[in-house]
């Protein structure tokens, strides 16, 4: 073990080289997905504006999105591109970030390792999912304070703000389980610590969709809420499952000695 510690350590230049190394792989993986991301973005465009569309249609006001200036079309292409370059080449470079620390980590740290940043992507793609889906019924809410036949010409770049702040929000929020998870395996919060604090967790799960849901009825802040709950509560009984597993193993070391 002692030698195979002994093969894994680099010395900080060639540290610096890897991190060049990595960093550089995952900028082109980014600026290629970005690439893809200018091509794609007429229907993406679309698909976002349609949320302001129907609520127009269904208000009856004449809502619509509104480019200020002669680059803001531009500004606004460029950042859809990247925001659709960065979130869909997420699993390169966050294998990127997991190649380039993995070096100098045990083989069960590495098997963690590569487990958490596997179901990050997962987890951050089922928020930004849910971000998505709500984001009609935000826009229908929000957009119903416009008297009847006035103009509501909302800046694109603040709208694609508004959309990409609500889907990164949310994809946070489904990934904060995976970090309860690898506080506790790392050793630094106890699975007790999660249990006693779990009335907070409720609250600020109830508070946060209250917040990103600005609807007036109850039941979608509830059904918002509900799986971030259900997410911590699974996070939970894998931190107290790790917890009783090292301390059986503890208890076995002691018993040999």
């Amino acid at each position: 073990m002692a030698k195979d510690n002994a093969s894994r350590r680099m010395p900080l230049a060639q540290h610096l080289a890897e991190l060049r190394k990595r960093l550089l792989l995952s900028l082109i993986g980014v600026v290629l997905g970005a690439i893809a991301g200018w091509f794609a973005f007429n229907p993406v465009f679309d698909t976002m504006q349609r949320p302001l569309l129907e609520a127009a249609a269904r208000n009856g006001s004449i809502i619509n999105i509104n480019f200020t200036g002669m680059t803001s079309a531009f500004d606004v292409r460029l950042k859809v591109a990247l925001f659709l370059g960065l979130i869909g080449t997420s699993p390169w470079w966050l294998y990127q970030l997991w190649a380039f620390i993995t070096p100098g980590l045990k083989t069960r740290e590495r098997r963690y390792a590569l487990g958490f940043v596997g179901a990050a992507f997962p987890m951050f793609a089922a928020g930004a999912a849910l971000g998505w889906l709500v984001l009609p019924r935000a826009v229908l809410v929000l957009t119903e304070f416009v008297p009847r036949g006035a103009t509501n010409l909302t800046d694109a770049q603040a709208y694609l703000s508004f959309v990409m702040r609500l889907m990164i929000a949310f994809g946070l929020a489904f990934v904060l389980p995976i970090v309860m998870v690898a506080l506790n395996f790392a050793g630094i919060v106890m699975a007790s610590t999660w249990a006693h604090g779990w009335r907070w967790a409720v609250v600020l799960a109830f508070t946060f969709s209250a917040v990103m849901t600005p609807t007036p009825d109850a039941w979608t802040m509830i059904l918002v809420a509900i799986p971030i709950c259900l997410l911590y509560g699974i996070a939970l009984v894998v931190c107290w499952s790790h917890d009783r597993r090292i301390a059986r193993r503890n208890a076995a070391l002691a018993d040999g000695l």
